[in-house]
């Protein structure tokens, strides 16, 4: 028996794991006068340089601070993401990977538009995003369209991002089908 002929298969087109999961999610479609200038980007990322701090001899001091530090960053995170209208998103169902989304519209996008999404993944802390994808699929549905994109202009750490967020859904959704 040969098991190629017996049982053939369909070889798995997919470079990414790709999971359903209820997001703050935004999007509008980017002009043709901005598509030249498009970076994924994370939002509440800052970069601040403090100069040479100064090394701490008391390692149970340099803890505190340290743990303080992570607290002021989530702080700052948070509220940068409030003031850039990430709070405000309305809360949909997509289905993500590395490589691209799909989500519910009411509104039909064409082939080739370059659509621009707001998001907030939490896979351990939250990260607010920039996205961008070339619309490759816009399928007519009873209540609307389902539109598929496929990332563009980003870069690998915004990837690495995703990514981590679609690996801890998937060990989210192990952890419920066991109990």
């Amino acid at each position: 028996m040969n098991f190629k002929t017996e049982f053939p298969c369909q070889p798995n087109r997919r470079e990414y794991s790709r999971v359903a999961a209820v997001v703050p999610f935004g999007v509008r479609l980017v002009p043709e006068e901005e598509r030249k200038s498009l970076l994924s980007r994370i939002s509440n990322q800052t970069a601040v340089d403090l100069g040479g701090l100064p090394e701490i001899q008391d390692q149970a001091l340099a803890e505190w601070l340290s743990a303080l530090n992570r607290k002021l960053d989530l702080i700052l995170n948070a509220l940068g993401a409030q003031k850039l209208g990430f709070s405000s998103l309305p809360v949909r169902q997509i289905n993500i990977s590395g490589g691209g989304l799909s989500f519910a519209s009411s509104e039909a996008f064409n082939r080739g538009d370059i659509l621009e999404i707001m998001t907030v993944l939490s896979a351990g802390a939250s990260v607010a995003l920039y996205i961008y994808g070339e619309v490759v699929a816009s399928d007519r549905r009873s209540d609307g369209f389902e539109i598929g994109l496929k990332f563009v202009a980003m870069d690998d750490q915004i990837r690495e991002e995703i990514c981590r967020f679609v690996f801890e859904r998937e060990r989210q959704i192990l952890r419920e089908k066991r109990r």
